[in-house]
């Protein structure tokens, strides 16, 4: 169950550093690394790393953010000033591919490793089972603290996303700013993004060196389209918004890491930026996410900072997903993990990278994206949504924005615009195969479901979602 009774209280905490952060936000623009404050490292250095038993985690899921309208990834719009500072530092994962375009689906399969079909969370009401052996559960036999704050109800406790995590829970409100503007009035998710940074920096505060830890921190502002003056620089229609939210959001991580950055914890810290689903805007008769598995909606961010600057920064060209998030971690932490997932590490793609060359695909290295279109109601059959994604094919099958189905095969030499089903029938035909095989898998564990309570609906509701 969800750790809320432990959650500490901290409540004139958070609202000095709301005030701080007014402060610095009306002050601060972006901040980076000083020269030389984390040293400079290369192959030899990430290789050590998982001989060392004293680096921490902080794990960054920014609910909605889309990979294309990030200035780090080529955006002509800059959203994204100081991520684009961190990757240059850092790792960024060119091709990046979310499992569903619905937050619960998608970080039922990150935390899982598991491909949707096979981790069986695909209703609103299912539960992640207990016999998953999750990466809080594995970090924390290895002698970290997995510490837990979200703003998204769908990765609540009960859900089953706090197994093995020391603390899990959901900031309270603490001081909002009235600035603040929300391009969803029905979106009326507690808080928001700096109040859940105000709790990490405090925890930091106290534990940040006393301890080895696992922060994990799910933003929820982007979600929202919240921005406020300083950040609306792109104008005022919905897409402009939804860009004017990723630049406040980029500011507020900002925060983090200079209080990390002066407090000294960066030296022995991995920084993760990821996150759940991107958005879309009409580009194929869709708006926002949950509804199909375009790119738009799962093609996503991954950027990870090193306790150590890389000189120009790493680049990783092959195509990786969120199932090979923590494979790839807990490798690079030197951590056993013995379970039975569909991700795959990526440290050979990422060594190679580093030297400047790439390895080989491994056999069968395709991507699903998946999405019940029914989740969200009760007692009704499933209607599949699928994605299968082989090199530069994406193969595409569901319900259109009309209701009728369709199938499509996209292609990135033409930024997936196009249908090319008959141009490449025999690419077509390979990948329709798996998206079948895909759907006719069982799942590997069974998936208990919860009736939820009216609060609990309600909450979810709130997010903007139509719930029974």
């Amino acid at each position: 169950m969800e750790n809320e009774a432990q959650r500490p209280v901290w409540p004139l905490a958070l609202i000095a550093l709301a005030a701080i952060g007014l402060y610095l936000y009306s002050s601060i623009e972006v901040v980076s690394d000083s020269p030389g404050d984390r040293g400079v490292g290369g192959v030899a250095e990430i290789e050590a790393l998982a001989e060392k038993s004293d680096t921490n985690v902080l794990f960054i899921l920014v609910d909605t953010l889309r990979a294309a309208r990030m200035g780090v990834y080529g955006y002509e719009r800059d959203t994204t000033p100081f991520l684009s500072e961190l990757a240059s530092t850092g790792i960024r994962f060119d091709r990046h591919i979310a499992q569903s375009s619905w937050t619960k689906t998608s970080m039922a399969s990150m935390w899982t490793g598991m491909n949707p079909v096979r981790s069986g969370i695909t209703k609103f009401d299912h539960t992640i089972s207990s016999e998953i052996r999750m990466p809080a559960e594995i970090l924390a036999e290895a002698g970290l603290r997995p510490i837990g704050m979200f703003r998204n109800g769908w990765v609540s406790g009960y859900f089953g996303f706090d197994q093995g995590f020391e603390k899990y829970y959901r900031p309270g409100g603490g001081v909002v700013n009235k600035a603040l503007q929300r391009q969803r009035p029905n979106a009326l998710a507690h808080g928001n993004d700096e109040g859940l940074i105000g709790d990490a920096v405090e925890f930091l505060r106290i534990h940040g060196k006393t301890s080895r830890w696992m922060l994990y921190l799910h933003l929820m502002d982007l979600h929202e389209y919240t921005y406020d003056e300083e950040s609306a620089l792109f104008g005022s229609q919905v897409s402009d918004l939804y860009d004017n939210s990723i630049r406040r959001t980029d500011w507020v991580l900002s925060t983090l890491y200079a209080y990390m950055q002066g407090a000294g914890l960066l030296e022995n810290t991995i920084v993760v930026v990821l996150s759940d689903h991107g958005e879309a805007f009409g580009e194929r008769g869709f708006e926002g996410h949950a509804r199909s598995v375009f790119p738009e909606t799962t093609e996503t961010p991954l950027i990870v900072s090193l306790p150590f600057e890389i000189e120009g920064g790493i680049v990783v060209k092959d195509k990786t997903t969120n199932i090979d998030v923590w494979p790839t971690l807990l490798d690079l932490l030197g951590i056993a993990d013995d379970g039975d997932r569909d991700g795959i590490s990526r440290m050979p793609e990422l060594l190679a990278a580093a030297q400047g060359a790439r390895v080989d695909r491994p056999e069968g290295d395709i991507s699903v994206a998946f999405l019940d279109e029914t989740w969200g109601r009760p007692g009704t059959d499933p209607r599949p949504a699928i994605s299968v994604i082989d090199g530069e094919y994406r193969y595409l099958r569901g319900t259109d924005d009309a209701g009728e189905s369709m199938e499509t095969l996209l292609k990135t030499d033409d930024g997936q615009t196009a249908d090319r089903l008959e141009e490449f029938p025999e690419v077509a035909s390979r990948l329709r195969e798996e998206a079948d095989r895909q759907l006719a898998m069982e799942p590997e564990y069974s998936s208990d479901t919860i009736e939820l309570d009216e609060m609990q609906l309600d909450q979810l509701r709130a997010l903007g979602y139509e719930l029974p």
